[in-house]
């Protein structure tokens, strides 16, 4: 059976609101400053979390695409342009999915360099982190405080428990949430047809640079994670079926208003990391994304808006410890370090894309040096018999 059987009790509660640290800051962001109807935004989300619980039957996350929104605070688009990113998103990651092609790209990519990018996804949440939670640095440190003591034992909510001491912090020192204003309202937005300038402009600024974080962190990390975390309750989260689970979720739901989304490496640790052992996690953060969609006057949004950005980054940074050190970092051989290293300084201060180049060119020296050693060795040794 794939997965296992939903559980819905308070240690999964707590694993569901494990990766709001990443989704929260991004999907209000974006919400927020570009203008985007919330209501079709949130629903988006919800149909993606609940398809993938129920496929999955694992705390697979769903997370808003980091380069699209990136690109969409800082350029801007226009709603059509932004369907069209996710439409050729969607079409590019189904043909990788349904050809097998994603599973030729996962078969080139080294152990070594994995590990690598890794470690600087973790080193960049890490960053992300440290932004938000130097917006309120008190905050920051009694949320930290309180997750790293709640989370020593399973039971307790530390998420939940965290999140509302945040809040009421927030409260009581005067610390604004994000301000949504006035936005845009209804079920879904149709966007007007994409000029040919807006496609163009979709695939150099947000459908090219998103596709090499996908392949790494949305696709191989997730299920390369997936498969330490779970065991062989999670043979079916392979980069096959998370290309084309991505890949229908882009095609169909951003030309109705909903952003661009993905899976991806650190919303898996979050969310393991905080409790979640089933797809009760992203069933119930499905369901609860559905209520604060529909909550009439905007009041959904305006509850969402009020957990600080301090409060948030201290979940972020929890899960970038957690996604940071793996197994396949603890357990390399010496010569590995300098490729890791490498994958994860480019990873984490440029982009994943360069990071896999980086730490692709810098395997095949390592291997290079390593057959030379042997090669050495293995003379000197006939020099001595």
């Amino acid at each position: 059976m794939r997965g296992e059987r939903f559980v819905f009790t308070l240690r999964e509660v707590n694993g569901a609101l494990g990766d709001i640290g990443t989704l929260l800051p991004m999907m209000l962001g974006t919400i927020a400053l570009v203008g985007l109807a919330p209501t079709p935004v949130l629903l988006g989300f919800a149909v993606f979390y609940i398809a993938s619980a129920v496929y999955y039957r694992l705390p697979v996350p769903v997370q808003p695409m980091k380069a699209v929104a990136a690109a969409l605070l800082t350029a801007g688009i226009s709603p059509g342009g932004l369907a069209a990113s996710g439409v050729i998103i969607g079409v590019t990651l189904l043909i990788l999915g349904s050809t097998g092609g994603i599973n030729r790209i996962a078969r080139l990519v080294p152990q070594s360099v994995l590990a690598g990018l890794q470690l600087g996804l973790g080193l960049a949440l890490a960053h992300m982190s440290l932004e938000l939670m130097a917006s309120a640095p008190l905050i920051a440190m009694v949320t930290l405080a309180l997750l790293s003591g709640l989370l020593v034992s399973p039971r307790y909510p530390a998420s939940l428990v965290a999140l509302v001491v945040a809040v009421l912090m927030a409260q009581a020192l005067d610390v604004p949430g994000l301000d949504v204003g006035a936005l845009p309202s209804g079920l879904v937005a149709l966007p007007t047809w994409p000029s040919p300038a807006e496609v163009e402009r979709a695939m150099s600024v947000f459908v090219l640079p998103q596709l090499s974080l996908t392949f790494t962190n949305a696709i191989l990390l997730t299920a390369l994670l997936a498969g330490d975390y779970f065991g062989d309750r999670a043979s079916h989260v392979t980069p096959v079926r998370l290309s084309i689970s991505s890949g229908l979720a882009n095609l169909f739901l951003p030309p109705l208003g909903a952003l661009p989304m993905c899976h991806g490496a650190g919303g898996l640790a979050a969310h393991y990391r905080f409790g979640a052992r089933s797809g009760g996690a992203p069933l119930m953060i499905g369901v609860a994304l559905i209520a604060f969609a529909l909550l009439p006057g905007g009041v959904g949004l305006t509850v969402l808006a009020a957990i600080p950005g301090a409060g948030l980054g201290s979940l972020l940074l929890v899960t970038a410890g957690q996604l940071a050190v793996s197994r396949r970092l603890t357990d390399c051989r010496p010569s590995c370090w300098p490729v890791i290293v490498v994958t994860a300084g480019f990873t984490a201060v440029i982009d994943p894309f360069w990071g896999l180049l980086a730490g692709g060119c810098a395997e095949v020296i390592r291997k290079r040096l390593v057959r030379w050693r042997y090669g050495r060795d293995e003379a000197r040794a006939d020099r001595d018999s």
